[in-house]
């Protein structure tokens, strides 16, 4: 019997969710995906100082006053680089939180970033611009599409986030599960099955919509609590999964069924919604849960980031 991870790269594409490239090494992933998160702790890991102490020695080449942001983004592109030697696909790059309200400013940095890779000889297919999906976060990728560079819209949770990312024609969306499930157990204290789970259900609407109605973007599941969550949306476009939840599909040779069917046009009864900034604010405003996991999400994100400029600091 083949592993459950097999079975499930049958269906859909698996990308891992992490910076530590020996796991990439492990589960061979079609793509990588990072966040701030996930460079501070492998940035304090022995094995990657190296990359490291050439990114601080680079931010300090480029500029004496502002060498922390450009260290930052050095590192961002060099883990990439490594990420990218392990995987055939693409790798996500994130433009740090506090300019997801910023539409110029979050251009400006994707621009440096693709700009940084191509310097070191990647070509921009192989990199995906990860982005909030916040109103001038998909207004930006809307831009960014248009002159080729590919864009991941993250820390999305409502059906808003998806319809307008949809509208932009981002390359890929990544909708949060886990952090989800996390809110509605907090707030009405229930056990959901994987049948019931209300992030599990999000993204099969999401995923039937866009199938439906023809829209090209990805849909990429992301931030997973169990395995139950990742087999009940097997035959999505892609799921992006941490390595301890690969370890434990790669343990399994359980049989695994695929539970999502882009060809099943009878799974959506949806019909096609446009939005305009005011109605995307209201939906978005009228869903507590999407509201509040969004902005606790970004403070996550940047509250990482500047922890790992205090690693580069204190080097």
């Amino acid at each position: 019997m083949t592993s459950q991870l097999e079975q499930l790269k049958k269906y859909t594409t698996v990308v891992a969710d992490t910076g530590d490239i020996a796991s990439i090494q492990n589960f061979k992933p079609e793509d990588a995906t990072t966040n701030p998160s996930l460079l501070f702790k492998a940035a304090e890991m022995p094995a990657y100082q190296h990359l490291v102490d050439d990114a601080i020695a680079w931010g300090k080449a480029r500029s004496a006053d502002n060498w922390v942001e450009e260290a930052m983004d050095k590192l961002a592109v060099n883990f990439g680089i490594e990420l990218l030697k392990l995987v055939p696909g693409r790798v996500s790059t994130e433009v740090d939180a506090c300019l997801s309200f910023d539409t110029d400013a979050t251009l400006a940095k994707a621009r440096k970033l693709i700009a940084m890779y191509k310097d070191a000889g990647i070509s921009t297919d192989r990199v995906l611009i990860k982005i909030a999906s916040t109103w001038e976060g998909i207004q930006a990728a809307k831009v960014l599409e248009k002159e080729g560079i590919q864009c991941n819209l993250t820390l999305l949770f409502s059906f808003a986030q998806a319809i307008a990312c949809a509208q932009a024609e981002a390359y890929l969306i990544s909708p949060f599960v886990g952090r989800i499930l996390d809110w509605f157990k907090a707030k009405t204290g229930e056990n959901y099955t994987a049948d019931t789970d209300p992030g599990v259900l999000s993204v099969k609407t999401i995923f039937d919509y866009y199938k439906k109605h023809g829209y090209k973007t990805v849909v990429m599941g992301a931030s997973f609590r169990n395995t139950g969550e990742i087999i009940a949306l097997a035959g999505c476009d892609r799921l992006t999964i941490s390595p301890n939840l690969l370890a434990e599909l790669s343990e399994s040779n359980a049989e695994l069924k695929q539970a999502l069917d882009s060809t099943d046009s009878s799974a959506c009864d949806l019909d096609k919604i446009e939005l305009d900034e005011k109605s995307f604010r209201w939906m978005m405003n009228e869903d507590a849960m999407a509201t509040e996991k969004l902005a606790e999400g970004l403070r996550g994100f940047h509250a990482d980031f500047v922890k790992l400029q205090d690693v580069l600091k204190s080097k």
